[in-house]
């Protein structure tokens, strides 16, 4: 049987698509990158049974979504898009609840960075201001891309075979410390962090770019999650 890789989905809270009612969503490039790369994709709703959640899959895919808001004040021609508080408290237990498993975690976006922050990480919350050095890392679709450098003998370096790759770039939020059990695999020419990775046999790595929109250059990476969940054994 294909390995089961569970999706976290994102909640609209604040009514943004109808009245009156709130939706769960979700880029069905994911379940696509999921299915290709030979794994059946299920997504998880957000509830309050996390553990019960992870206790059905085999991997979990965490994807990109809304903001973390910072803890101080920004100015007001700063836009942040929150995530809605019971997403975050439910993908929250979502990974706690995946790690105690010990089940392959791939982190997109703003799941890379909620990865970083439940070790104690921390981030730049709008970097044009956090870090005014740093090149635009909000660039135009399809065509935007700049340089990945790869962390020699990481395990992402290994995935992408050492070579020269090209990323996407989506964001004005980046992990600054990568936190508790995760390094540092790969940085963006500015300097900006754009992979962590947890050392050791297991497998959790968060990318800060969006793999699902890159095609075939984009498929190592759910690969290599399909391949770890497949002898996770499940309950």
């Amino acid at each position: 049987m294909p390995p089961v890789i569970g999706i976290s989905t994102c909640l609209d809270h604040r009514e943004r698509w109808r009245a009156g009612r709130e939706y769960l969503y979700l880029d069905q490039r994911y379940s696509q990158a999921v299915e290709q790369a030979g794994g059946t994709p299920i997504l998880l709703p957000v509830g309050d049974d996390a553990a019960g959640a992870a206790s059905r899959i085999d991997g979990l895919l965490l994807p990109g979504g809304d903001d973390f808001e910072p803890a101080r004040p920004y100015p007001a021609d700063v836009v942040f898009e929150p995530v809605a508080p019971r997403q975050l408290a439910f993908d929250r237990a979502l990974l706690a609840a995946a790690r105690t498993r010990g089940l392959p975690v791939l982190g997109i976006c703003y799941g890379a960075q909620l990865m970083a922050l439940e070790g104690g990480g921390s981030l730049h919350h709008h970097l044009p201001l956090d870090l005014p050095d740093a090149a635009p890392h909000q660039l135009p679709e399809p065509e935007g891309r700049h340089p990945l450098e790869l962390e020699p003998g990481s395990r992402l370096a290994a995935l992408l075979d050492d070579e020269a790759h090209e990323v996407n770039s989506l964001h004005h939020q980046a992990i600054a410390e990568p936190g508790r059990g995760m390094r540092v695999c790969a940085r963006a020419p500015d300097g900006v962090i754009e992979a962590i990775e947890a050392p050791g046999s297991g497998f959790e790595l968060g990318v800060q770019w969006h793999p699902e929109k890159l095609g075939d250059a984009g498929g190592p990476l759910f690969r290599a999650l399909v391949e770890a969940s497949a002898s996770t054994t499940r309950g």
